[in-house]
């Protein structure tokens, strides 16, 4: 496989290293607030499940509620993965400097810096319904468990879908108080299209990981992994077509679609199992996907 340009994930000179105080700065990066890749691949569906469930723009205050739970709740998982993943990370390429497996954090500050980061999550729990609470509750074991998963199973990534597009869910059970089969359908398209990208992600770590003994759907596609891809795609847009037809979203929501499609389809294009570093710049490309979902959603909706 061809390792292309160098994927450690820590970028030098950034905007953490030029304006955090050096003490701020590994807690800064085992967050992923340099990489905010993540974030924005949780916070987007979420949001255009709050257009969807609202029937139009959602309420300010549950937008703002929304947005900082994926940023915290994206943030204490990457600090949970790195914390099991802490002796694995010094071996792979992309992760070999992450702060605590390269020693400028310790494992004690890290779980400490984990308990502040879910206490903070949890302080966001009075300002949803109960409902949503109960769904928050539920979703964290996911977040713990993912990391672990890589260890005894090929399809992690569909744990990593559920747990990162759950904020889809509860946007639904926030603003409406009930989980109507368009939201799970629409959930159920967004983890297609997570083990789809995150894939593709995986294809960079994999000769890494098969070293380690480690487990993802890219060494479980091997070869065929263009024909897996283009299947969960496919699926993505087939589930989210029919949650948009069973509410009754209008001609914007299928202008998105007929753009999902082709941003998709340009991906499969693009991709290529032996180019490491072309397969993680095709993962961060998602974001344009879901941006189109969002502004789908939005649109769907007049």
């Amino acid at each position: 496989m061809n390792s292309g340009k160098d994927l450690n994930d820590i970028t030098q000179d950034d905007w953490v290293q030029k304006y955090l105080p050096e003490a701020w700065q590994p807690y800064a990066r085992i967050c992923r607030l340099d990489r905010p890749v993540g974030t924005w691949l949780v916070v987007l569906p979420a949001i255009a499940a709050l257009f969807q469930a609202a029937g139009g723009f959602p309420n300010i205050g549950r937008l703002i509620i929304f947005c900082l739970g994926a940023l915290i709740v994206r943030s204490a998982g990457c600090t949970i993965n790195d914390i099991w993943d802490r002796d694995f990370d010094k071996h792979v390429q992309r992760t070999r400097s992450r702060p605590l497996t390269s020693g400028q954090i310790t494992l004690h500050n890290a779980v400490i810096f984990l308990v502040a980061q879910l206490l903070l999550a949890a302080c966001l729990l009075f300002f949803i319904n109960a409902y949503s609470v109960l769904m928050a509750i539920l979703v964290l074991p996911l977040v713990i468990i993912y990391p672990l998963c890589k260890r005894f199973t090929y399809w992690p990534q569909i744990v990593l879908g559920a747990a990162f597009n759950w904020g889809m869910l509860m946007a639904w059970t926030d603003t409406t108080d009930h989980l109507p089969l368009e939201a799970i359908l629409m959930w159920l398209g967004a983890i297609a299209w997570q083990v789809g990208y995150d894939s593709m992600y995986a294809y960079a770590d994999m000769e890494d990981d098969l070293k380690l003994g480690l487990k993802s759907t890219a060494i479980r596609f091997g070869e065929q992994g263009y024909a897996w891809l283009a299947g969960f795609y496919a699926a993505a847009v087939l589930l989210w077509s029919l949650a948009g037809h069973s509410m009754g979203m209008n001609y914007g929501y299928w202008i998105a679609m007929v753009l999902v499609c082709l941003h998709f389809f340009w991906q499969l294009n693009k991709f290529n199992i032996n180019n490491r570093s072309q397969s993680f710049f095709l993962f961060k490309a998602n974001i344009i996907s879901g941006v189109i979902l969002l502004v789908g959603a939005w649109l769907g909706t007049f």
